[in-house]
């Protein structure tokens, strides 16, 4: 371990002050990125007097699931008014913020090898919990604070920037939708058509994701459900050359998801992917006619349709949606003389959406390799 390597533990201390005066009112859990978000929990009659405060610059983390999901959900609040969390959350704070930056401990916490050690910390519990002293003693490099104001500068650029763009692609998201209900949904008194007049449907492939990075990307229902597809994170697929040629995906193919909760979501491929194939519990829709595409994935994003597929998949705990029902949707019958018209309007919006989650993607690399530098800040400092 290296000299400047540091325990946790002698750097923040545990902060219990419950919401006994009820003057927090709003209540966030932690998501699996590690920020806080409105709680999912069913508190109707529950004492909330119980529920721990977090402040501004406090910490917040679950250590009960650790060795089951394999991470540590932790987050650092920049809220400046106090929230409260659930009573099984532990809050904590830098003892002193002149030694030890917030922003710089999240970054820590942030990384992918944090989460993987501290599950070798964890206990013989089924779920993996992870004792509060074992997290107090996981250690980490802790630099000058010029060093450190320097690494979170340099983290923030990247985070803003990231920030920025997600802005601008759910403005332009918007906008397309927007677009698109006023072109084609907004009209009173027109032949109805149902989408299968438009599309030919197609069940993914019945294997399993590999391990190994070989072949072509393995778009699954996780992968679909998302706000959009991070492809790094996207498992390959071992497959033949006859079957790749039958499941891979093109430009302006749309795939749905038809199981489970999230029935009914889908994606439009655009320009720029990776050689990709779909797996089994996913629909294509392959529009009948090029033109189609961009009007048939903006239906397809819209709640409207995902509300359709939802009330009418089968199964209650676990909705199922047949091809047939993804594309028995019906919909006003596009005027084919503005298609075209229409495609030249909206097809730069998804240009634009498509490069900036390409940038996004090189500015995520560049926020992964800042944090493996956080390792190497002994060396840096020697240097400069």
């Amino acid at each position: 371990m290296q000299s400047n390597y540091k325990r946790i533990g002698d750097y923040i201390k545990d902060v219990k002050i419950k919401n006994v005066n009820l003057e927090a009112t709003l209540l966030l859990g932690i998501n699996i990125d590690k920020f806080f978000m409105p709680s999912v929990a069913n508190v109707i009659g529950t004492d909330m007097s119980n529920y721990r405060i977090v402040k501004k610059d406090q910490f917040a983390c679950n250590r009960m699931h650790v060795g089951r999901d394999f991470r540590i959900p932790v987050a650092l609040s920049n809220k400046d008014e106090p929230f409260m969390v659930s009573p099984a959350y532990d809050v904590f704070e830098i003892t002193d913020t002149n030694i030890l930056l917030p922003e710089y401990l999240m970054m820590w916490f942030s990384r992918k090898e944090f989460d993987r050690n501290a599950w070798f910390y964890t206990d013989a519990d089924v779920r993996g919990g992870l004792h509060w002293k074992a997290f107090c003693d996981m250690k980490l490099p802790i630099p000058s604070i010029e060093k450190q104001r320097e690494i979170v500068r340099e983290y923030n650029v990247i985070q803003n920037r990231i920030a920025i763009n997600n802005q601008l692609i759910s403005k332009l998201e918007e906008t397309a939708q927007s677009i698109y209900k006023q072109w084609f949904v907004e009209q009173g008194n027109c032949e109805k058509i149902k989408i299968n007049e438009l599309v030919k449907t197609q069940y993914g492939f019945t294997e399993s994701a590999s391990s190994e990075m070989i072949g072509p990307k393995f778009l699954r229902i996780t992968d679909v459900a998302k706000n959009n597809i991070d492809w790094k994170n996207v498992p390959y697929c071992k497959i033949s050359d006859s079957d790749f040629e039958k499941y891979r995906l093109n430009p302006g193919d749309i795939v749905v998801a038809r199981t489970g909760a999230t029935a009914g979501y889908g994606k439009r491929l655009h320009k720029n992917f990776p050689d990709c194939v779909f797996a089994s519990f996913l629909v294509r829709l392959i529009p009948n006619e090029f033109k189609w595409n961009l009007f048939l994935g903006l239906t397809i994003d819209s709640q409207e349709y995902r509300d359709y597929i939802l009330s009418n998949a089968e199964g209650s705990a676990q909705p199922q949606a047949n091809a047939k029902l993804l594309a028995s949707f019906e919909i006003n019958k596009p005027d084919e003389s503005k298609i075209l018209e229409f495609n030249r309007i909206i097809e730069p919006f998804f240009d634009s959406i498509e490069n900036h989650h390409i940038e996004n993607q090189k500015l995520e690399e560049l926020r992964e390799l800042l944090l493996v530098k956080m390792t190497k800040v002994e060396t840096l400092e020697l240097i400069s």
